[in-house]
């Protein structure tokens, strides 16, 4: 089958730090290489992937966030897409709803996962004039808000199972990886570590908008000797990180998509606490694979005994559930569903 994978420009495929929707990406590109699928990657010039690769920039275009000269780079790779269209069985999107006034003329089957959070008001509009473009969930508690798209599948996603080893012993501390947002609460992944007397190491992005939340609200919470602040890691010292935590801090306080940090910390063994909001319980087996909690007190308890998370079950729910070959497999399903029509 020959596939185009249309990825956004502000992070390479696969990203050198933070980005999770380009990791994915990255994975499942690769896994259909593997599976002698013939895939082209719409990327940003500094990717890399055994699929051929076009793109419109040199370099991913991270900073042109908040200039808007992003959506210039944007225009310019969808216009190539619809031009290449008719190389393509299928052309699978990443990149929200941007393609969307062109996807209907496009010369191929196409579909569109989302990647991100769907419950703000201006969406539901824009999703029930576009209600016949196909689009895919990753998780099911993702598409809620918006009942009437054209939802043609929910595809959790997948890792390679070599991309981390298993350890089967912990260490003693604690690990938060994501972003220094007020909505991933790092202040609360703090708080159990102080009141559980763990260590607590954050790897976490910091962006240009959140700086005064990191200086006026966080800094003083990291000057505690419990917790060390390691900023944004590359991917060999987050595996570190994440094969030796005694668990995963995941204390979010908004409609989490899905949470690739999750199944990457199940891939180690190491199991999870997390808040029960988003797709949180559709990803952590309430005392399988880690605790779901409502409150710091929950928190704080599960964070005492847990020690009697069996790491090899987090291993084998990773192994059974949340591979890329699975969701490589699901995808493919998906696409010969719209060849089918």
């Amino acid at each position: 089958m020959r596939i185009a994978q249309v990825s956004p420009l502000f992070e390479s495929v696969p990203p050198n730090g933070y980005g999770g929707t380009e990791r994915v990406i990255s994975y499942l590109t690769e896994e259909l290489m593997r599976q002698g699928q013939e895939v082209t990657l719409f990327a940003a010039g500094d990717s890399r992937s055994a699929a051929r690769l076009v793109s419109c920039v040199r370099s991913s275009i991270r900073n042109s966030v908040l200039d808007q000269s992003w959506l210039a780079y944007h225009l310019i790779q969808i216009d190539m897409v619809a031009r290449m269209a008719d190389e393509f069985d299928v052309i699978h999107f990443h990149t929200d709803a941007l393609h969307f006034p062109l996807a209907r003329t496009l010369a191929a089957p196409h579909v569109s996962t989302l990647h991100g959070r769907l419950d703000f008001p201006h969406l539901a509009p824009l999703y029930r004039h576009f209600s016949d473009v196909p689009v895919v969930s990753i998780s099911d508690s993702q598409r809620r808000p918006l009942p009437h798209a054209n939802w043609r599948a929910t595809v959790h996603h997948g890792l390679p199972t070599d991309l981390y080893a298993f350890q089967p012993d912990a260490g003693d501390y604690f690990l938060f990886v994501g972003r220094l947002s007020p909505e991933k609460r790092v202040d609360r992944a703090v708080e159990i570590a102080r009141r559980c007397g763990r260590p607590l190491y954050v790897a976490a992005k910091l962006n240009k908008e959140e700086e005064s939340y990191f200086n006026e609200r966080l800094k003083p919470l990291f000057r505690h000797p419990l917790v060390t602040y390691l900023g944004e890691v590359g991917e060999t010292e987050k595996r570190e990180l994440l094969q030796h935590a005694a668990a995963l801090l995941f204390p979010i306080d908004w409609p989490e998509p899905f949470g690739l940090v999750m199944i990457e910390a199940f891939s180690c063994g190491t199991p999870v606490i997390a808040y029960r909001n988003g797709a949180v319980p559709e990803i952590v087996e309430d005392g399988v694979t880690g605790f779901v909690v409502c409150s710091q007190d929950e928190a704080v308890r599960a964070a005492q005994r847990i020690d009697t998370i069996d790491r090899h079950a987090c291993r084998a729910a990773f192994e059974s559930r949340f591979t890329a070959a699975r969701m490589a497999a699901n995808y493919l399903q998906v696409y010969r569903q719209l060849l089918s029509h």
